[in-house]
């Protein structure tokens, strides 16, 4: 058992090392997946190599995108940079889990801080303000991001409206947020706060506080004894 282990581990670490996006990389993306399974499965592969891993089905439009070490860009993720987007930067083991995209537009930065975990189908869109997410931060499948407002002047399409932002979006350390959670512009969400899942939040919420709903209203905050 100890001697496959191994040989397990350095087929992983071999193949890793050499893994990446591009074309040339996506052949041994397929061979150090071998064996794994999908969604968590994939973590190990991250660890096996400070190179991190970025699986062969993941879509890679972005030319500043800043990988950390041992990050983990799993199946089917999507990364795009359109009207001269700003960098995409993803701290030491970042984990982005399958179908989750990302992308950056004019104005418009991605940071993602270290060990943070985003569930599968989650999606980030900085337009004009950014997203800033901290360490240590949960956030689970379907959850959206959107650091941007169109304009509703009457008589115009809305998708020819001029796009503005009211600051974008910041996320403190070791927050968690449940699933299909949507984030709005101009919203900082304190450290150590959890917003319940389904919630709206159009508004701050502060450090360790507990909140919930359409929009998104303080519950209590942690620690608190009531129920």
């Amino acid at each position: 058992m100890k001697l496959a282990r191994d040989l397990k581990h350095r087929w992983r670490y071999f193949w890793t090392k050499r893994a990446g996006w591009r074309a040339l990389s996506r052949l041994a993306g397929h061979l150090a997946a071998i064996g794994s399974h999908p969604y968590h499965g994939r973590s190990p592969l991250s660890s096996a190599s400070p190179r991190g891993f970025v699986a062969p089905s993941a879509s890679i439009a972005h030319d500043d995108l800043r990988l950390g070490r041992h990050v983990l860009i799993s199946d089917r993720c999507f990364l795009l940079r359109v009207r001269d987007g700003g960098p995409i930067t993803l701290d030491d083991e970042v984990q982005l889990f399958g179908e989750t995209t990302l992308q950056t537009g004019a104005g418009g930065s991605i940071h993602i801080g270290r060990d943070t975990h985003i569930q599968p189908r989650c999606n980030f869109s900085a337009h004009v303000g950014s997203i800033v997410v901290g360490a240590r931060v949960e956030i689970a499948p379907c959850c959206a991001f959107y650091s941007y407002n169109h304009g509703v002047e009457p008589g115009i399409d809305i998708m020819r409206q001029p796009l503005w932002s009211r600051g974008g979006i910041r996320i403190g350390d070791g927050a968690w947020l449940g699933h299909g959670v949507i984030v709005l512009d101009g919203v900082e969400i304190g450290e150590g706060a959890v917003i319940a899942a389904g919630a709206v939040v159009n508004r701050s919420i502060p450090a360790n506080a507990i909140a919930g709903g359409a929009p998104a209203k303080v519950i209590r905050f942690r620690g608190d004894p009531r129920s």
